[in-house]
């Protein structure tokens, strides 16, 4: 029998990109945290399928569309091929919390989508995020939690309550390293 490919679950802003307490609303505002977009090329050239699942109340809330959010996307999953790496799937809610969605994090819609899609359970799948949302969500279906610092994660440290088991990693790139047991320095010739 042949052995399914690893999936991991990232977050966007905040994990991959600079994030903002007034949305990233742009193709001009979304900077990728640097070796973020390297640390996603590991885990392709590691054996992991990426996929993206992030809370995008932005549209919701009118202060951008579907096209932009789109436009941010495509720029993204571009950075990433470029470094050799691919994301394999973006899924998204444009909810706002007023709407009381299904898919909304910390609420496991999309997580559901995504095991739906994949058709894979997500026991012990990695779910990186920056935000104790992200981090709920992926424990309500099995996934292993990991918090980086980026983003939103200092103040969701400090803040405590962090589901049982969660790891803490400085960055994505970080957390990258320790998934798939890269040393931290240069590689020796």
């Amino acid at each position: 029998m042949n052995t399914p490919p690893k999936l991991i679950i990232l977050d966007r802003d905040g994990v991959i990109n600079v994030d903002s307490a007034q949305f990233i609303k742009s193709t001009a505002e979304w900077k990728p945290i640097p070796g973020s977009i390297e640390a996603i090329a590991r885990l392709n050239q590691a054996g992991y399928r990426v996929v993206v699942c992030t809370n995008q109340s932005g549209i919701g809330r009118g202060l951008f569309d579907m096209a932009t959010l789109a436009a941010i996307n495509d720029r993204m999953v571009e950075m990433v091929f470029r470094q050799g790496g691919r994301i394999d799937a973006i899924f998204f809610c444009p909810h706002t919390a007023d709407d009381k969605c299904h898919c909304r994090k910390p609420n496991t819609g999309l997580f559901e989508d995504i095991a739906s899609r994949f058709k894979v359970g997500l026991e012990g799948v990695p779910a990186i995020g920056d935000s104790l949302r992200d981090l709920q969500a992926g424990v309500k279906v099995g996934c292993t939690p990991i918090l980086v610092l980026t983003g939103k994660g200092k103040k969701t440290k400090e803040a405590g309550g962090l589901p049982k088991g969660t790891k803490v990693f400085a960055d994505l790139a970080e957390a990258v390293r320790h998934l798939v047991a890269e040393p931290a320095g240069p590689k020796a010739a």
